[in-house]
């Protein structure tokens, strides 16, 4: 899709900040990070909503959260020893869900504590 922000990140038309690559996944940087580590995970292919991906291709989703994953090791917040800080995936489906690019999206937020409610 020529009009999609992220299809065109895929494409090289408009610059990431890219911290992972695979032949499916990409993720980079968020322009507007809302935690010290803010990554978005996307697939490649253009997928508007989640529900749109499992339909056309679940093992694609896997692939994304499996990124996701690698993502957060890679950020520090995923350790060998089981002793987690943790961090956060989060996936807004649909404008009501608060959805502003319509293309499949994971944010993986860390590097703070996330727990809700704050306190």
């Amino acid at each position: 899709m020529t009009d999609c922000l992220f299809c065109r990140m895929v494409a090289g038309e408009i610059p990431a900040d890219v911290v992972h690559e695979t032949d499916r996944v990409l993720a980079f940087r968020d322009i507007n990070p809302q935690a010290p580590t803010h990554v978005l995970v996307i697939p490649k292919e253009h997928h508007p909503t989640i529900g749109a991906l499992v339909g056309a291709d679940a093992g694609l989703l896997g692939d994304v959260v499996a990124a996701a994953h690698a993502v957060a090791g890679q950020e520090g917040l995923v350790t060998g020893d089981g002793a987690e800080p943790g961090y956060r995936l989060v996936a807004n489906t649909g404008p009501q869900a608060g959805q502003t690019v319509h293309h499949v999206h994971l944010h993986v937020l860390g590097g703070r504590d996330l727990t809700w409610p704050p306190g």
